[in-house]
């Protein structure tokens, strides 16, 4: 039979894979109502794919001619070419991309095509390809992860010796510096970079071969087909194996963690850049205006990743909720899973793009910062502690301090000059009024994960380190 011609009975080029079964046509409501082509056009590479590797499965095991397995892996190529042209095109009748890639290479190669659903459910096809898409989003999600991590750490260098309150309660604190503060988003989007590794190595098993639910009689090659895509071992139980969706919970949680620290960064972000704080100037390419106020320089960038954290967040929710009631193995319900986290994932990675642009050409306002870091104020708890190293209790301690900060507030002065003139009636043994110097302060903090000097050096040490690692097993995963 010729390429191109038709390999079906009845003239039809491509019946629904259950037309033996059922011979009434499909009504069209429920046509547009089932499908799910579009939706599924992110798994076209990986139905490839999956389906190369099971071609050889055939192969391997005798129920294909090795011509018709070059002819099937042929077509499969020519597809593949024309998914990365964007050539490809599915048609409503489809239904999904798998009976959509089906079609197509009967078009191109005839009756071979007829072949390579043997020993392959739907169940298990999309299984497999989703567990590749999925492994494969988990490389792209640390790249973008590790770019914004790299320009942190950049960011972080540069700020080693400025001085910033730190924060809780968005009351002012204690100080540390910029770089303390770069860093701690940096070990936030490392443990989101340590999660998606995770989650990489445990969607690496094969579930082709469960067929639909039960495996199959024909002597088919788990292992090697496994091997071949790159996965670590196929999956242990067939039932298991049509019905597991918790590599994409997975991807979702992951992807809704790093939502919800890239909002977290954007909202100090916004903050600063506000008049009331200005320790930022965002880059005006960065920004926009208002259609109304000449005067307003907005950081709609930065509201968006804050408002966009709530697509990954959500969708996490929608899939727990399709899997909750689901009985053993497979149900259509199941359609949903990449209406979830296709979007959802890609949303991630737009912001964590889009925050890595505007992060790396930000300018800090150091002399603002510092000014709102040198309140006395913020020395207190170092004034508590000088007391504790002369013998009083802590409780104690946190009083007597508590006091003079009332007393200096309630007078309007600063606190280092009312301890000028009251330290020896507050219980200390010489005047402490040196302690109210933030860089001797941090000086003096060099305790593991601490800002002090050295301590933040081996911080910076230990980030240059693992972005290096980082990066060395997303070449690895990408090679």
């Amino acid at each position: 039979m010729p390429p191109g011609a038709d390999p079906t009975p009845g003239g039809r080029v491509h019946p629904k894979a259950w037309s033996g079964r059922l011979q009434d046509p499909t009504d069209p409501v429920l046509e547009r109502y089932s499908t799910s082509v579009q939706e599924d056009l992110g798994l076209a590479e990986f139905d490839i794919r999956g389906s190369a590797a099971h071609a050889g499965r055939l192969a391997r095991a005798g129920l294909i001619r090795p011509r018709e397995h070059q002819q099937l892996l042929a077509g499969l190529e020519q597809i593949a070419q024309e998914v990365r042209s964007g050539a490809f095109r599915t048609r409503p009748e489809d239904e999904d991309i798998h009976m959509a890639v089906e079609r197509r290479l009967a078009e191109l190669i005839g009756e071979p095509a007829l072949r390579l659903h043997t020993g392959r459910s739907r169940n298990d096809q999309v299984a497999l390809d989703l567990r590749l898409w999925t492994r494969a989003a988990a490389v792209r999600l640390s790249q973008e992860v590790l770019e914004l991590e790299a320009v942190l750490l950049r960011r972080a260098r540069r700020e080693r010796a400025t001085l910033i309150p730190g924060y809780t309660h968005l009351q002012r604190a204690q100080p540390v510096t910029l770089a303390h503060h770069l860093l701690a988003y940096f070990e936030m989007l490392e443990r989101d970079r340590e999660r998606l590794q995770q989650l990489h190595r445990r969607a690496g098993i094969s579930p082709l071969g469960a067929g639909a639910l039960a495996g199959s009689t024909l002597p088919l090659d788990r292992d090697q087909a496994a091997a071949e895509l790159g996965l670590l071992a196929p999956t242990a139980n067939s039932l298991d194996s049509v019905s597991d969706r918790d590599f994409a919970l997975e991807l979702l949680f992951a992807s809704a963690l790093i939502a919800v620290h890239l909002s977290r960064m954007a909202e100090d972000l916004i903050l600063w850049s506000t008049a009331e704080f200005g320790f930022l100037e965002l880059p005006d390419r960065w920004s926009t205006g208002s259609s109304l106020m000449p005067q307003k320089k907005n950081p709609d960038l930065l509201e968006l990743v804050r408002g966009r954290a709530g697509r990954p967040v959500a969708a996490l929710l929608g899939l727990l909720l399709v899997l909750k009631g689901l009985p053993l193995s497979y149900n259509r319900d199941l359609q949903e899973d990449k209406a979830h986290l296709f979007p959802a994932v890609a949303s991630v990675e737009a912001s964590l793009e889009a925050l890595a642009g505007l992060l790396g050409e930000a300018a800090f306002n150091r002399e603002r910062m510092a000014e709102a870091a040198s309140d006395p104020r913020l020395l207190a708890t170092d004034l508590a502690e000088r007391l504790v190293q002369e013998g009083v209790p802590f409780r104690r301690a946190h009083e007597v301090v508590g006091r003079l900060v009332s007393r200096a507030e309630g007078e309007g002065r600063r606190l280092d000059l009312v301890l000028g003139e009251s330290w020896r009636e507050l219980g200390f043994a010489d005047d402490p009024s040196g302690l109210l110097d933030p860089r001797r302060s941090l000086a003096s903090r060099e305790q593991p994960g601490a800002p002090g000097p050295a301590a933040q050096d081996a911080a910076l040490r230990r980030a240059a380190e693992q972005l290096r690692r980082g990066r060395a097993w997303v070449r690895r995963q990408s090679s």
